[in-house]
C-alpha cells in the first residue's frame, strides 16, 4: 500500500505536529510505503528529515496559481499511490482532479475544527461542500467537528490526536526552569500557564483581564503564556509594565514540555465568536504532564475536559469564572492532584501514539481493500 500525504505546510500547529507523529507512528511501526507533499519549504518539524521518505513540494507563485493542480496531478501520476490524505481544506480541493482522473482513494482530513459561520462565507466550510462529495473516508479529531461540518456519517470517522508520550519523559529540571523565568526567588509561586497561538481565534483578552486584577493583589500568582502569532504585541501591550515580572510572554519555545511542567494549571480559551475548537494539542499537553485544566465549552474541548473531573470548563469571555476556578485550585492539592491524575489517565487511555496510529492504519488498510 503506497500513501501519499499532502498538507499546507509543516510550521508548528496542531494538525502538524500530528502528521509528523503520525508519520513516525507508521514508519516504526508498519511496512507502508509512504510520501510526504508540502506546499511550502518552512519545515519546523525537522525531525521529518529523518524518516527516509520522500518530500516533495508543490509551491503556489500567487494565491490563485491553478499551475498547482497540474504539479499535483504529475507527482501522482510518478508516486501512484493507492491513496491520499490531505490535511488541510485548500490541499483538500487541489487533489480532488488529479485523484479522480488517476482513480486514486482520498480520505479528507480537514476537519480540525468546529466552524462557527457555515455558510460559503467561511472558506473552509465551502471547500468541506465542494471536496465531501468526491471522498471516501472523510477524518476528523473530534465529533463535534464532524457535526459542525455536517460530514456523511456513512463515510465519516473519528480519530483522536496521538501524542508521543516519551516527549514528556527527560524533561528539564523543574527548579531550573523556575529560576530562568522568575529568578532566584520562584519556589511559592503557584503558576497558571496558557500555550496557543496569539491569534483572533484564541480568547487572551480574558485571560489578561483575569490576570492583571489577580497577580495585583496576590504576589504568590504568576502567569505564563507561551506562543506567537499576529496579535502577540497587542495583546502583551494590555499588561501594565509594572506588572510584566509577573504576567510573563515567552514566546514561541522549543522546551514547550518543560514549561507546561512547571504550570499548575493549563488555561486553554477560545474566542468562540469566529473559532470552534477539534480537540487541542495543548489540552493534551497539559493533561499528559498531570495538570488540572480549565478551558471555554463547546466543539471538540468538551470531548477531553469533563466538568470537575480531569478539569473545569467555563462560559466563553467570563473572567469572573476563570478567577473562581483558580481560586478554588489555589487552595485545594488535593483536588489538583486529583484532576491531574484523571486527565494523565485518560491521556494514556485514548490519546497516545500507538492508538492514532492503529486506527489511522486501520482506516488506510480497510479503504485499501475496497
Amino acid at each position: 500500500m503506497r500513501i501519499l500525504f499532502f498538507i499546507e505546510s509543516l510550521t508548528a500547529g496542531g494538525k502538524e505536529r500530528r502528521l509528523s507523529q503520525l508519520m513516525k507512528g507508521i514508519r516504526s511501526n508498519t511496512d507502508i510505503d509512504f510520501n510526504l507533499a508540502i506546499m511550502s519549504k518552512v519545515v519546523h518539524y525537522k525531525e521529518v528529515h529523518d524518516l527516509n521518505i520522500g518530500i516533495f513540494y508543490i509551491i503556489r507563485k500567487t494565491k490563485k496559481d491553478i499551475t498547482v493542480f497540474r504539479q499535483f496531478y504529475e507527482l501522482c501520476r510518478k508516486l501512484k499511490p493507492d491513496i491520499v490524505h490531505c490535511w488541510d481544506s485548500m490541499t483538500a480541493v487541489y487533489l480532488v482532479p488529479a485523484c479522480k482522473l488517476l482513480k486514486i482513494k482520498i480520505v479528507n482530513g480537514m476537519v480540525v475544527d468546529t466552524p462557527v459561520k457555515r455558510n460559503i462565507f467561511n472558506k473552509d466550510w465551502l471547500r468541506a461542500r465542494l471536496t465531501f462529495p468526491f471522498s471516501d473516508i472523510i477524518v476528523g479529531n473530534s465529533n463535534a467537528g464532524l457535526r459542525a461540518y455536517k460530514a456523511p456519517e456513512s463515510k465519516s470517522i473519528c480519530i483522536n490526536n496521538g501524542m508521543d508520550l516519551a516527549r514528556f519523559e527527560h524533561l528539564r529540571e523543574p527548579a531550573l526552569v523556575r529560576k530562568e523565568i522568575f529568578g532566584d526567588i520562584s519556589d511559592n509561586f503557584f503558576v497558571v500557564g496558557m500555550v496557543a497561538s496569539f491569534e483572533e481565534r484564541k480568547d487572551y483578552d480574558t485571560l489578561i483581564n483575569t490576570a492583571v486584577p489577580l497577580v495585583s493583589v496576590r504576589n504568590d500568582i504568576r502567569f505564563i503564556l507561551v506562543g506567537d502569532g499576529k496579535d502577540y504585541n497587542k495583546i502583551k501591550g494590555k499588561v501594565p509594565a509594572s506588572l510584566s515580572g509577573k504576567i510573563i510572554f515567552l514566546g514561541k519555545r522549543s522546551d514547550v514540555e518543560s514549561i507546561i511542567n512547571i504550570f499548575d494549571i493549563g488555561i486553554l480559551l477560545t474566542n468562540t465568536k469566529v473559532h470552534g475548537e477539534g480537540i487541542s494539542n495543548s489540552i493534551i499537553e497539559y493533561m499528559a504532564l498531570g495538570k488540572p485544566v480549565v478551558a471555554t465549552r463547546g466543539g471538540g474541548t468538551d470531548e477531553v475536559v469533563f466538568d470537575n473531573r480531569n478539569g473545569f470548563l467555563i462560559d466563553p469571555e467570563n473572567s469572573d469564572q476563570l478567577t473562581e476556578k483558580i481560586y478554588l485550585l489555589i487552595g485545594n492539592q488535593l483536588l489538583m492532584d486529583k484532576l491531574g491524575k484523571e486527565g494523565k489517565k485518560m491521556i494514556k487511555e485514548r490519546f497516545d501514539l500507538e492508538i492514532m496510529t492503529k486506527n489511522y492504519v486501520a482506516t488506510y488498510k480497510k479503504l485499501y481493500s475496497l
